[in-house]
């Protein structure tokens, strides 16, 4: 399990590789809209931003090069 609000970036190289703030780099399994759906729940479970705006923050963070 890990903590979503330590993700910074999501890129697919081809694999998904997660760019935490700490610098560290993880190769997962999901895929990177596996990766922002789940996100994005989590951020509308516990309030943290509206609906809207949780799926807009997810999506043009993961699409940074």
């Amino acid at each position: 399990m890990l903590n979503a609000f330590l993700i910074e970036q999501i890129e697919a190289l081809p694999d998904t590789t997660l760019t935490l703030t700490t610098g560290k780099k993880l190769v997962v399994k999901e895929t990177v809209d596996q990766i922002d759906q789940r996100v994005t729940r989590f951020l509308k479970q516990i309030s943290w931003m509206p609906a809207a705006r949780a799926e807009e923050s997810v999506l043009r963070c993961s699409k940074t090069e």
